[in-house]
């Protein structure tokens, strides 16, 4: 059983690459690398496994693609200052502010739902998505399932396709870190080696 469940869950990996929607990260690397070129700054919000991945990515586009990025979960004082005062579901909306979100911006969503302002779902992310658009940011997702609020608005998003429903968030989350490395990496947006591509071989060895 446990040998099938290991063979099942890597069939999946294999069918959401098959499936993955390569326009989409063309678009949101053109987006991006639009934003680097006016100077703008990359914001890059998600909650519980993708606030790690946020992190992680922040580090990637700031060192490997020299755009200016941050992330709010990142800054734990401020973050748990404005959940304790202003709430949760716009404490990305209210960070956003305080660091002048504007026009040459983009917010970047990492997300297993994206967000459902119907469904009172992630209302921080849907807050701070209200934000990024009424001051023009340009709004880019890497979301599960449907793709929710930030499919809705963004101005491309990368959904990770839906293969099997008990398996939504590892998969989500995965892919994730499978798409904004390989934006990252892209020739096209990267603009310098990661260390271990930079590394040469020793030549002399007998």
């Amino acid at each position: 059983m446990y040998r099938d469940y290991i063979d099942s869950y890597l069939k999946e990996v294999q069918q959401i690459v098959d499936q993955l929607d390569k326009h989409s990260i063309h678009q949101v690397i053109d987006i991006l690398k639009g934003v680097r070129d006016q100077k703008g700054r990359l914001f890059i919000v998600g909650v519980g496994g993708s606030a790690g991945n946020a992190s992680h990515a922040v580090n990637d586009f700031r060192k490997l693609a020299g755009i200016e990025s941050y992330a709010p979960t990142d800054n734990v004082p401020e973050l748990t200052a404005r959940t304790n005062d202003e709430g949760w579901h716009t404490v990305f909306a209210q960070w956003l502010k305080g660091s002048s979100l504007n026009s040459k911006d983009a917010v970047m969503v990492l997300s297993v739902g994206g967000g459902n302002a119907e469904k009172n779902v992630s209302m921080n992310i849907v807050e701070s998505l209200k934000l990024a658009k009424s001051v023009g940011a340009k709004v880019v997702g890497i979301v599960g399932r449907d793709g929710g609020y930030t499919k809705q608005v963004a101005d491309a998003c990368v959904v990770v396709p839906t293969v099997n429903s008990e398996t939504v968030t590892p998969h989500s989350e995965a892919f994730q870190a499978v798409v904004w490395h390989l934006i990252v990496s892209h020739p096209k947006f990267r603009v310098n080696e990661g260390k271990w591509e930079t590394v040469q071989k020793p030549t002399n060895l007998v």
